[in-house]
């Protein structure tokens, strides 16, 4: 059986179609590639037509703003992905005089762009035989091959890798690449894959083996860390004319470019009377006498190696907090819906009708 030959057949006949496969703009491939990194197409199909609307070139991408950028990725996560977009556009338009570079080289050069990024750009747009290696692919060779290396291992990615290459249709890689990830995930699934309709199974080794539940073997991860953050919605003022602080996050932080508010962190999940005779609380509130307003539910929030449990506490205070927050912004209270922020924080603000 050749491999190659049959993926592509069976894809050519199962392919779903989606604006950056009728394309080979490597600026619509490469947005596509970034926004569904870690997003399912349901989620991220209207963030896909957001962008190519708002920035249909990689010029108007790299004149926007940081803010105007990060505002329209509210709500997709992973906001590193948002930065570096901005961050590759401008360098695209300063390096490259605009035009997307056309070699694995200089594209894999690009800030935010790893291997497998890069191998489908290549391939795609330029047709260049570079294989993608992905969690779907790494699934479809490990079964197929019955290897059994941890694919979260070096040595398992690099056995992948060489074999997956080797199997690259080196006349059509990009359409190779595409059907190698359709069929890992519509098709050759994590779990409970139809193993006796797949066009491979005759070849298969791990279900000649009976193992196919088995694999991909992965070493388990360290649990992901648990943070607490206690946000204080400060208000000052009465009427349309209530003010809040705001903090953008700073260089290397998890939400770098995005607001939030001013925030108490602490080990565990705190009660107010704590909270409030925290050295901390007490630093902040120092000769006034706020008054809470309400307290949110916990709003919990998963990132790749950490957890968030978030709660909201609302403060009216009439002192003027300047002194303490002087690196923050001053902001109307109804100009909120202006500001990037996170997901968690669109939540809440959404739930407690601040985004009206």
């Amino acid at each position: 059986m050749d491999f190659a030959l049959t993926l592509i057949d069976w894809y050519n006949l199962n392919k779903r179609q989606l604006p950056w496969r009728e394309t080979d703009d490597p600026y619509k491939i490469w947005l596509s590639e970034v926004i569904f990194q870690q997003t399912r197409i349901e989620q991220g199909l209207a963030y896909y037509h957001s962008f190519t609307g708002r920035f249909p070139t990689v010029q108007h991408l790299a004149q926007a703003s940081e803010d105007e950028v990060m505002k329209l990725w509210q709500g997709l996560g992973y906001y590193s992905r948002a930065r570096n977009l901005h961050t590759t556009a401008k360098t695209i338009v300063e390096k490259f005089n605009g035009r997307f570079p056309d070699n694995y080289a200089d594209i894999l050069a690009l800030k935010g762009i790893g291997p497998y990024t890069a191998a489908a750009i290549a391939s795609i747009a330029f047709n260049l035989p570079h294989a993608v290696v992905d969690g779907n692919v790494m699934r479809v060779i490990s079964r197929w091959f019955a290897i059994d290396d941890a694919v979260n291992s070096t040595v398992g990615k690099k056995k992948i890798e060489i074999v997956v290459n080797e199997l690259l249709a080196t006349h059509t890689p990009g359409t190779f690449n595409q059907a190698m990830m359709k069929f890992g995930a519509l098709f050759c699934k994590p779990k409970n894959p139809d193993c006796e309709s797949c066009i491979f199974n005759t070849a298969c080794l791990a279900f000649q083996k009976g193992s196919v539940g088995k694999l991909p073997f992965k070493i388990k991860n360290q649990p992901p860390k648990k943070r607490f953050f206690n946000y204080l919605l400060l208000i000052s003022g009465k009427g349309a004319y209530q003010k809040v602080y705001l903090n953008k996050r700073v260089e290397g932080d998890i939400w770098q470019g995005l607001y939030d508010f001013p925030l108490i962190e602490t080990e565990t999940e705190t009660e107010m009377d704590v909270l409030i005779n925290s050295s901390v609380w007490k630093v902040v509130f120092k000769d006034t006498s706020p008054v809470i307003i309400q307290i949110s539910r916990i709003f919990k929030h998963q990132l790749t190696h950490q957890q968030i449990f978030a709660k909201f506490i609302t403060i009216s205070t009439e002192k003027n907090l300047s002194e303490t927050f002087n690196d923050f912004l001053y902001v109307n209270l109804k100009n909120l819906a202006d500001y990037p922020v996170p997901r968690l924080i669109e939540q809440y603000l959404s739930e407690n009708g601040f985004l009206n």
